[in-house]
């Protein structure tokens, strides 16, 4: 070949790239291009404005600051990012014929409608004559790469990742080199459009989310950098909100600003050497491949269906009751400060502690009898590190309908897992600041404080902090009953 198009995705770097290896190993000519698509963009348009009439939209931003950082890099070698705003079925193809292009070279996407999008691309391309090239590249293992002894898909975790842990080689971490020759990277032809576009050209306004997360590569690597100098402790310390405990990498990833192979491959190497905080973060990083596997398998999934079908017999709250328990949960007024502080740390930051992730979603499945998709839902559209699959993984865990799910049985107490991760309360007073002056004592359960604590800190009940909305002990015994449909299939 002699000319190639690289589609970047959620592959957004410039080495350990599997398609921009294969493109430059194949072709004297490579151009990179980004597609910022429409049919992504425009629910995220909807909803409140800012005084300019611009979305904030953390992650647009955060994905066009890492675009930015590729533009720069391309362009000391002549080239630039090729970045447009359309459909990817319209512009593909068309940007690949203006280039004169042989083939389209991407990474695999693992969703439903994003396969349906590549099969129609590829079919637009062979008709002008196009090839279309993919390569796995944002996970170790894909598909049905890992499977049962009876060559079946796994279900339960355990065994699968120990399967993953035994089929894993050198190979499979090896990094793919992206070494471009002078004058590989082609430069822009001067018919099209080389212009970066603004984020105010696509509705969106700058957020200022580089302040806590720095974007692209360059981010990634600084906070890659400071948690392997903890990484030896992150066992001791990932289920704690109030402390760096966790690695903060999650964006990163999801957009594949860091490659998960050379992720794997130091964690890996110090799990060798016993480190037992990398033992356990290679878990979390071999859950992350496991609930690829588990949609690409289950594609129904991405619709709202139950893992466990008999699960969606379950009859959740609803009506006007439903909307207003939600409502409170997603505006942190449930009267449970952990789960409060946990929801304003979404709506401040676009992130959450994972711990309280399952803190959250047990409350609202479980304490407040509210459908699981509501909340999957809203985590889709305030998560930065948003990922379908294991969102979905994640809220089907916690609802006991998905697969290696926690019992029906199994509901987190709010003020237990307070009292037992966040004991000196200074998680919920940095996001709950009103309960700041509360004991250690009281600030996990505030209606127990006596009337002589709440007045010295200030506090009213119901004026300054709602009280609980829901009795966990009642909704607990609620929720029995309400799985108990599907109790004799369990």
């Amino acid at each position: 070949m002699q000319k190639a198009l690289v589609w970047l995705r959620r592959d957004l770097r410039l080495y350990d790239n599997a398609a921009f290896h294969h493109a430059l190993k194949t072709n004297q000519q490579v151009w990179l291009t980004f597609i910022f698509d429409t049919e992504i963009l425009k629910p995220l348009l909807k909803g409140e404005l800012n005084a300019n009439g611009l979305k904030d939209d953390r992650r647009v931003d955060f994905i066009w600051q890492g675009l930015k950082q590729i533009d720069d890099e391309l362009r000391k070698h002549g080239s630039g990012l090729l970045v447009r705003v359309g459909q990817p079925t319209e512009c593909i193809p068309v940007l690949a014929k203006e280039l004169g292009v042989e083939a389209v070279f991407t990474n695999h996407d693992y969703e439903p409608t994003a396969i349906k999008r590549d099969a129609t691309v590829k079919a637009l391309l062979e008709r002008i004559s196009i090839d279309f090239a993919s390569f796995k590249d944002h996970v170790i293992f894909e598909k049905k790469e890992i499977l049962t002894n009876s060559n079946t898909v796994f279900s339960i975790f355990t065994p699968y990742k120990n399967n993953w842990l035994k089929s894993l080689q050198e190979k499979d971490l090896a990094a793919y080199e992206c070494n471009p020759k002078p004058g590989q990277l082609a430069a822009i032809p001067k018919k099209l459009d080389q212009s970066f576009p603004f984020l105010a050209s696509m509705g969106f306004c700058a957020t200022g989310i580089e302040s806590y997360l720095p974007p692209g590569s360059q981010g990634g690597q600084v906070f890659l950098e400071d948690f392997l100098s903890r990484i030896d402790q992150y066992q001791i310390g990932r289920d704690f909100p109030a402390i760096k405990g966790v690695s903060y990498l999650s964006t990163h990833l999801r957009f594949g600003m860091l490659s998960i192979r050379g992720l794997v491959r130091e964690v890996h190497r110090r799990m060798l050497s016993g480190s037992m905080g990398a033992t356990i973060w290679l878990s979390e990083l071999i859950w992350r491949d496991f609930y690829f596997m588990i949609l690409a398998n289950h594609p129904r999934l991405a619709d709202g269906a139950s893992f466990k079908p008999d699960y969606d017999n379950i009859v959740w709250e609803s009506g006007p009751k439903a909307k207003k328990l939600f409502t409170a949960w997603c505006e942190g007024k449930t009267g449970y400060p952990l789960v409060d502080a946990a929801m304003h740390q979404l709506n401040q930051s676009g992130y959450m502690h994972n711990r309280l992730r399952m803190v959250v979603a047990s409350f609202l499945t479980k304490d407040l009898g509210i459908d699981w998709r509501w909340g999957e839902a809203h985590f889709a559209e305030h998560l930065n590190d948003f990922e379908l699959s294991s969102n979905n993984g994640g809220w089907q865990w916690a609802s006991s309908s998905g697969c290696d799910a926690q019992p029906y049985f199994r509901i987190f107490h709010p003020i237990t897992q307070s009292e037992k991760f966040d004991p000196e309360g200074k998680f919920i007073r940095c996001y709950l600041p009103q309960l700041e002056k509360l004991s250690k004592k009281t600030i996990h359960a505030p209606w127990k404080a006596g009337h002589v604590e709440l007045e010295a800190a200030g506090l009213q009940l119901g004026r300054d902090y709602p009280m609980p909305i829901v009795d966990h002990d009642e909704a607990r015994k609620n929720t029995l009953i309400r799985y108990s449909v599907v109790k004799k299939t369990i």
